[in-house]
């Protein structure tokens, strides 16, 4: 019997080590997925595309990763957490040259969507490890965990950022980065979980659970409240510097500003999230932290001066930085489906958020104006404030 598949009983009990270990695991996980988009200006010069050939490009990161989510829960119960999420970083050390220097346009698109599947496949698996290593602690830990992603990626951004302004080969830049994640590997992976889901100390065998389940009851409402909350993080990262360089009338190099106190409070409120958890309790944060976000965007929409505007984004990242990590470890805590499928499922109706999202604003922004879909979104958060009580009990 293999070690992902032996009863609860007989494991070694999950630790410090593991703790630290699913920290090295969103560490990468938002590493791995950051570098690219430095990389982005430089694949435009070098393969000579247009903006609709870009988006169609960009596409197919997203469409990579929605076709890898459903299949990670049960990948991870046949191989367990370590396989799945060292495979997964493999990929993405191979990807990351490779969009730094493939020459046409065919060849990156078959890059983006393998290196979407990767950063797909590793962002469930990482976060099945860390509802089953919070449980174990018997304490919040998925806000923490969290935080450790949002730092990933401001570390691999900006990191990337600098060496390509000081004039570093794109390849150079991302091999510095493959040798960062095969570094926090080596750290971590030997503490990583050899199995996906808690079973019965009684159990001496469990049936494989389906390549892909349709979410169901709270599973399914949770998916959509996460939908709702990716949906805002889509609009921010896409939609935040057109809002305010065209309604607002920031100049265009102020654009990026939002974004960057939005990504700030955000890495903020998690890393300190855990605590805030312990001390408040999940329906307090959850209940505060959708009105903050629903706050700040009626300010940025709303705001009378560029101050306000801009206490309405820092708002925004605040509040909803400790959304997405409780309605994880709900998921993780419900009993009508297995662990795995249920991060699985809340995951993948997540990333659905950001693929299907800033399409939609667009529409709405097209049809009515970018405004009002921003208003739209902050009505959408007050359904999450109308449920707290219902996903935490």
């Amino acid at each position: 019997m293999s070690d992902h598949t032996i009863p609860l009983a007989s494991r070694k009990p999950i630790g410090v080590a593991q703790q630290h270990a699913t920290r090295v695991g969103f560490l990468i996980a938002g590493l791995g997925m950051s570098v690219w988009a430095p990389l982005v200006p430089y694949a435009v010069l070098r393969i000579g595309m247009d903006d609709a050939t870009l988006g169609l490009l960009l596409l197919c990161l997203g469409i990579g990763s929605i076709c890898a989510m459903p299949m990670t829960g049960s990948l991870a119960e046949r191989f367990g957490c370590r396989a799945v999420i060292i495979c997964a970083a493999i990929f993405i050390m191979l990807c990351l040259p490779l969009l730094a220097t493939v020459p046409s346009i065919m060849t990156l698109g078959i890059m983006l969507f393998i290196f979407g599947a990767s950063v797909g496949t590793i962002d469930v698996a990482i976060n099945i490890q860390a509802v089953l290593v919070e449980k174990a602690s018997g304490k919040p830990m998925m806000s923490g965990f969290h935080g450790l992603y949002s730092l990933g990626c401001i570390i691999g951004a900006g990191g990337v950022s600098l060496l390509l302004t000081l004039g570093i080969a794109t390849l150079t830049t991302t091999l510095a980065a493959v040798a960062c994640i095969i570094l926090l590997l080596l750290f971590g992976a030997r503490h990583m979980l050899p199995y996906a889901n808690v079973m019965d100390a009684n159990q001496g065998h469990q049936e494989k659970s389906p390549i892909f389940i349709l979410p169901r009851g709270k599973v399914a409402f949770i998916g959509i409240l996460c939908f709702i909350c990716f949906l805002v993080e889509g609009a921010i990262l896409d939609w935040s510097a057109v809002f305010l360089t065209t309604v607002k009338n920031f100049a265009t190099a102020e654009g990026g500003i939002g974004f960057t106190l939005f990504a700030f409070t955000m890495t903020f409120g998690r890393l300190t999230g855990d605590l805030i958890v312990k001390t408040f309790g999940n329906f307090k944060v959850l209940l505060a932290g959708s009105l903050t976000t629903a706050t700040g965007l009626a300010l940025v929409v709303y705001g009378t001066n560029d101050l306000i505007t801009l206490v309405g984004f820092a708002l925004i990242g605040l509040g909803a930085s400790n959304i997405v990590p409780i309605l994880f470890s709900a998921a993780g805590n419900q009993s009508q489906m297995p662990t795995n499928l249920a991060i699985t499922a809340v995951t993948t109706m997540g990333y659905l958020g950001i693929l299907a999202g800033p399409a939609l604003i667009g529409f709405i922004s097209h049809a009515i104006s970018l405004s009002f879909a921003f208003s739209a979104i902050a009505v959408l958060m007050l359904v999450i404030t109308g449920s707290a009580r219902y996903i935490v009990k």
